[in-house]
């Protein structure tokens, strides 16, 4: 696209910023409710809402308390909530079989929030690292985390899953040929309405930090994430990841971090037209957190215009914190 524009003063660019009226009649981007995914924490026991220290305002919740955030998501019209489980450290073993327990955490969070909150759709996370005794997305083998054994267990993982009611599988592992590996399960299962958005670039990032204090994975965390995760400094293959992952049947596609990652965003819009999404990561959300309760930013303008700013890189969508804050401004 080239833009065409008049010599001054025929052309007055300010004239379409002269009012609200005619700013919003001219705004190419708009950020709505529909574009919000709210990732959520979920651990044992009853009755339970137990701050996050590294993430002010968010909250690890149990079983029925996710019930309750997903009757309130659906009422502030969020279309959609994440699970992330917060694993007793007895359930976490080399093996990693709580993943695929018909009954863990998250399987049954899918089935509560089903029961109370039938037009949110739930997204999962498949991969192993909050059940795994090392705290890696993949089995540990000698000190390397193996692609093939790995993809074994995340097929059971999303099964497991499918079969209690998620409506999106969520890859976020970075294994070679899982998409594939879990499309085939979910056809040969009968899940073919199950989505995959799948985790295609993610990034090897010091972003993280909070998420894992959230799962307790901080201190579980044997080395780093450096052969599976994306080198930040690699834009050309998340264009070759994106491009396997949806010949393998991913339905969507998904940036990780985002704000530090915008460029990702845009190319994978540009090149693929795919449904892109992106994940604001708990560190993004916690700088904004920390600098708006000392008073250095205004912490709600810098929120909304984070988020707007996936929106103009291409994004269909986000992963956000923020969620359930932003819908509530957003409906006035």
């Amino acid at each position: 696209m080239k833009p065409t524009v008049a010599p001054f003063p025929a052309a007055r660019l300010r004239r379409t910023r002269v009012s609200p009226a005619i700013r919003g009649l001219v705004r190419e981007n708009t950020l709505t409710t529909d574009d919000l995914i709210w990732p959520v924490f979920v651990r044992d026991g009853e009755g339970v809402e137990e701050p996050v220290s590294s993430m002010p305002g968010v909250m690890r919740r149990s079983v029925d308390k996710i019930a309750e955030a997903a009757i309130e998501a659906q009422a502030l019209g969020i279309p959609a909530i994440c699970l992330f489980p917060y694993t007793d450290a007895s359930l976490k073993t080399e093996d990693c079989a709580e993943a695929w327990n018909p009954d863990n955490l998250c399987n049954r969070a899918i089935r509560a929030i089903k029961a109370v909150a039938p037009d949110i759709a739930v997204m999962t996370d498949v991969a192993l690292d909050p059940y795994n005794i090392n705290g890696h997305d993949g089995y540990v083998v000698d000190g390397e985390i193996v692609n093939d054994e790995t993809v074994e267990a995340l097929v059971k993982m999303t099964l497991a899953q499918a079969e209690a009611g998620a409506d999106i599988i969520g890859p976020s592992d970075m294994m070679d040929g899982r998409i594939g590996a879990m499309r085939s399960a979910l056809e040969a299962a009968g899940h073919r309405n199950v989505s995959i958005l799948s985790y295609s670039a993610k990034y090897a990032s010091g972003y993280y930090g909070p998420f894992r204090d959230a799962v307790g994975a901080s201190g579980a965390l044997q080395g780093d994430k450096k052969t599976y995760q994306m080198d930040p400094g690699n834009s050309d293959e998340a264009m070759r990841l994106i491009e396997r992952d949806l010949q393998e049947g991913a339905d969507m596609v998904m940036v990780k971090p985002g704000i530090a990652y915008l460029d990702i965003c845009y190319r994978v819009k540009t090149t693929f037209g795919t449904p892109t999404f992106a994940y604001q990561v708990s560190g993004e959300y916690a700088m904004i957190q920390a600098a708006a309760q000392n008073g250095w930013i205004d912490g709600e303008k810098v929120m909304l215009e984070s988020l707007l700013a996936f929106k103009r890189a291409g994004c269909d969508g986000i992963l956000s914190y923020f969620a359930p804050q932003t819908a509530r401004i957003l409906n006035g």
